[in-house]
């Protein structure tokens, strides 16, 4: 119990210096804007979507269906919100309960020795699993592991009491549980199943390769056969069930998440792909170059078969077939078993016998053996040594390292990465395994002390160079800027571009375009990198460029509406309708079919529809408005803020004089956002204009109190009180409202626009007071002409050219 302590102390210390970490990279779309973690959503939903939200079945999921793990955020975020910590302590706990259980795993290979606490430790230390445990997201590959070893550690159980116990079933109930549980977390879990049998093969029954099919032809192993049959059969429905609950097809990846899978030449994808698995196997051994995302160029292509890289794709495979070789081959006249060398069976040394393959097939023919058996296999179980021979070690290890690796290598289907290093934490179990049986292996081969003193300490040495190369790899993660700055060697496109948001989000804009137009160097066809340089411009108010990049992001990914939408809003403002008109339509048709994130997409087709209604709307076409609104309103996803959206519709059907319809739209504004503050306006309009002054005022008022700082809420209370004669009161209004910036509200429409005389005459007045007089008088002269007759009007305006001629200014009169 000592080693899982101490190596579990260790994994939880080795990451204390993450909780003080920030969200970083996918933490945000999986957690942030996750809209299945908040608890208006029904929790039901994420049995039904993928890990980013999405619906399994839509054409543009992920299909990443990992349902126990946003669970887990889901409970994060009910407990302590969207505070990081919260979610850093889980997986760190999680990582010290994985490395605990691994090591007792470990125990029951290499016994209750140094070993196992060397293999325990190495486990905890290994950088490679920084991550999957300093990066929140990388949850699922820790949660998948920890029942993945729960279910192998079943399964072991299992086998122990198979034929002398009814509790064995058991056990092996538990193994599918886990495994069910480990592949609902993330879905490389279900590969335990297959381990588990090579497990039950190889180590605990012993067999040779030769020896599987005479031995269940025999019907010598109905046990056996009855476990790997069960396991077969379990692996089977839950990939089946899978398979349907995603909607019977495989996810859709762009070519920059996966360039190989993407190529045209057979030659290079199947190069690559042969050398991904080598490129990985060199992250396990020298954890030297980590990087937050290997995506488009950070592993290049193999184009051809001179390519150097070809030479260690060929000696990858050739000591991976070694070691099989190795671990499957008969055993010679001498060998290790427990840290010792063995002779034909008999140890050289006091401790556990290991027996050979001749002193199996001897005691398969002897009857009265075989009567007290299980089976044939296990006819010597009880003299039998519990820890199995180095060589039964090493193909558990091998299977371990390659079995859950293979959904990864793009064998079966294509996957939405080139490397990721979270996807390494279950095979490092494997690797760190082979690594301690190596090394035990070779202070068991050495006759001096000397050397088994410098195995013993080069053993420990790598674990603590793991350990410090983890604790300096933490320090990448603690925030996003470090952590892509980290990266821009390996992925410099993707790294430096990232870089550009987080240095615009701190107001750096300089910094920020010069990360863009770095990451557009490296790669310039990336759509998301051209729109986000060209919102930049946009925001710094260099509208032609903005454009410029637009329109390139748009020739790049014709699918991405939130550049139409911008586009669209530049044009409004340049004055261009008939161009910003076609351009929010484009950007309506564009379907949801196979895009990354449909719900961004929905929205920014919903802010198209929405500016598309204000355009109709200011050149009073208000019918086509609210039709354009209520497409919106269709198209409208649950994570869109809809405020100003309903406000508008409350507008439209107030210049078609449908008071109840506007009532009810201002109503549900203000229902979906109680401070919003132009439906608070617009509200307290309609409520004075259908006689409810009082009521009207508390809304102004309340306008006032949300935002002291906004001068249009000034402005209208101002006119109201203007409306109710209250002359004084207005003009302080005015006077407030003229010192105050009024341009920021999307939906108060100046009354300039408006075809009421008495609005325009209102806007004289503040004008007037403000001593705005020129302006005071236009608007004057346009109530007159609507209304010729008024009183008030022409009253205020004699007012005005008294004022004017005093000053020596030009009035119409003359």
């Amino acid at each position: 119990m000592l080693a899982e302590l101490v190596s579990s102390a260790l994994g939880l210390a080795l990451y204390l210096n993450t909780l003080s970490a920030d969200f970083c990279y996918d933490d945000s779309r999986a957690i942030k804007t996750n809209q299945d973690l908040l608890p208006e959503t029904p929790w039901t939903h994420i049995f039904y979507n993928d890990f980013w939200g999405t619906l399994l079945t839509h054409s543009g999921s992920h299909k990443s269906y990992r349902p126990l793990c946003t669970l887990s955020f889901r409970l994060n975020h009910a407990v302590g919100g969207l505070d990081p910590w919260s979610y850093h302590l889980v997986n760190v706990l999680l990582h010290a309960a994985v490395t605990g259980v691994f090591t007792s795993f470990s125990k029951t290979l290499l016994g209750d020795g140094c070993w196992t606490f060397m293999a325990g430790l190495l486990f905890a230390s290994h950088p490679i699993h920084t991550e999957a445990v300093a990066g929140i997201v990388g949850r699922a590959d820790v949660g998948a592991s920890l029942f993945f070893l729960l279910s192998l550690l079943c399964y072991i159980k299992h086998c122990s009491t198979r034929g002398s116990s009814a509790r064995t079933w058991g056990w092996f109930l538990g193994t599918g549980l886990c495994a069910g549980c480990s592949m609902l977390w993330k879905e490389q879990g279900v590969t335990v199943l297959a381990v588990s049998a090579v497990y039950d093969v190889f180590v605990f029954h012993r067999l040779k390769v030769k020896q599987i099919l005479p031995a269940i032809c025999k019907r010598k192993n109905l046990s056996l056969f009855l476990s790997i049959s069960l396991l077969t059969f379990w692996g089977t429905s839950l990939l089946g069930a899978r398979l349907y609950w995603m909607g019977n097809k495989p996810p859709s990846f762009s070519n920059s998440d996966n360039p190989a899978a993407d190529s045209d030449s057979l030659l290079a994808r199947t190069l690559t792909f042969f050398y991904l698995p080598t490129k990985n196997l060199w992250l396990l051994l020298c954890p030297d170059t980590l990087s937050f995302d290997w995506s488009m160029d950070a592993v290049p292509l193999l184009r051809t078969v001179c390519d150097w890289r070809n030479l260690h794709t060929v000696a990858f495979y050739m000591g991976l077939l070694l070691l099989a070789y190795y671990g499957l081959k008969s055993p010679g006249v001498e060998r290790e078993c427990n840290g010792k060398v063995v002779t034909n069976g008999k140890q050289n040394a006091n401790g556990h016998s290991c027996h050979s393959d001749g002193e199996y097939r001897n005691s398969e023919s002897k009857p009265s053996l075989a009567a007290k058996a299980e089976n044939g296999i296990k006819n010597n179980a009880a003299q039998r040594s519990p820890l199995p021979s180095t060589e039964n070690i090493v193909v558990l290890s091998l299977s371990l390292l390659i079995i859950p690796f293979v959904p990864a290598t793009n064998l079966f289907f294509y996957v939405g990465f080139v490397i990721a290093e979270r996807v390494l934490y279950i095979p490092s179990m494997g690797f760190c395994l082979l690594v301690t049986v190596g090394a035990r292996a070779l202070y068991v081969k050495v006759q001096k002390r000397f050397l088994k003193s410098l195995i013993f300490y080069a053993t420990a040495t790598l674990i603590v160079f793991y350990g410090l190369k983890t604790a300096i790899r933490n320090g990448d993660w603690q925030n996003e800027e470090m952590l892509y700055r980290s990266g821009i060697k390996v992925n410099p496109a993707k790294a430096w571009g990232n870089l550009g948001n987080v240095l615009k989000s701190q107001s750096k804009i300089s910094e920020a375009e010069r990360a863009y137009r770095n990451a557009l160097y490296y790669r310039s066809n990336m759509a998301d990198m051209l729109y986000n340089l060209g919102l930049l411009l946009q925001e710094n108010s260099r509208f032609a460029e903005a454009l410029h990049y637009y329109k390139l992001a748009i020739g790049s990914r014709p699918t991405l509406a939130s550049a139409y939408l911008n586009t669209g809003i530049i044009l409004m403002n340049q004055g261009k309708t008939e161009e910003a008109r076609r351009t929010f339509l484009k950007c309506s048709e564009i379907p949801d079919e196979n895009l990354k994130d449909p719900h961004a997409h929905k929205s920014s087709v919903t802010s198209c529809l929405y500016n598309l209604g204000k355009l109709y709307h200011e050149q009073g076409h208000y019918e086509d408005a609210l039709s354009v609104y209520k497409e919106a309103i269709q198209k409208m996803p649950r994570q869109f803020a809809p405020q100003s959206l309903y406000n508008m519709m409350g507008e439209a059907y107030m210049r078609l004089s449908k008071l109840p319809e506007a009532e009810h739209w201002y109503m549900e504004s203000l229902r979906s956002k109680t401070d919003h503050i132009p439906a608070h306006l617009t509200y307290g309009k309609l409520l004075a204009l259908t006689g409810r002054k009082s009521e009207a005022e508390k809304f102004f008022l309340k306008a006032i109190e949300l935002d002291p700082t906004k001068g249009n809420c000034y402005m209208h209370y101002g006119q109201f009180l203007l409306e109710e004669a209250r002359l004084i009161e207005a003009a302080e209004m005015a006077k407030k409202a003229a010192e105050l910036d009024s341009t920021e509200f999307d939906v108060v429409f100046s009354a300039t626009n408006s075809p009421y005389p008495a609005a325009l005459m209102n806007l004289g007045a503040i004008l007037h007071l403000n001593g705005r007089l020129q302006k005071a008088e236009a608007n004057y002269l346009r109530a007159l002409q609507l209304k010729p007759d008024d009183v008030i009007t022409q009253s205020n305006l004699r007012k005005l050219w008294n004022i004017m001629e005093k000053q020596g200014l030009k009035t119409s009169k003359t």
